[in-house]
């Protein structure tokens, strides 16, 4: 979900930046639902966990591993106010590796993911699209069901 470790530290100067700009953006919508990712080669559920946010992968592209259908990719991301979401993780696949994330439903009806490692300067900012209501999903609830 996140670029792949063979980039420079170069990019995430620049994605800091990108996360300095898209901060200013206004927040709205839900951010519960199924997401495309700004890969567009997978979809997370991201739904309510005790009052938390939680996301599992519910469709994953042609040619991508379906074993990563119902891996849990986002946790713990409790609400910060003015629709924000924020102190919990989010699982990089590429990496291998878990990250800070806070998530920001943004008013033209896209969500902000935005991954960071600590401090927030060092982050990468991604935008999912609500996926079609239509979406044949890999998961059902509880269950993992692989689509052929």
């Amino acid at each position: 979900m996140f670029k792949s470790a063979r980039q420079t530290f170069a990019a995430l100067l620049i994605a800091a930046g990108t996360a300095a700009t898209a901060t200013a953006a206004v927040a709205g919508g839900d951010a519960k639902g199924i997401w495309i990712d700004h890969t567009g080669r997978g979809a997370v559920e991201i739904k309510n966990c005790d009052g938390k946010l939680c996301g599992h992968v519910v469709w994953v592209d042609a040619g991508q591993p379906k074993e990563a259908c119902g891996k849990a990719i986002i946790g713990d991301v409790k609400s910060v106010g003015d629709g924000k979401w924020d102190n919990g993780w989010i699982y990089d696949p590429e990496l291998d590796s878990e990250f800070d994330v806070e998530i920001t439903p943004l008013a033209n009806g896209t969500l902000q993911v935005m991954g960071y490692a600590g401090l927030k300067t060092l982050s990468e900012t991604m935008i999912w699209k609500r996926a079609p209501a239509d979406l044949k999903r890999c998961v059902s609830v509880g269950t993992v069901a692989v689509a052929e």
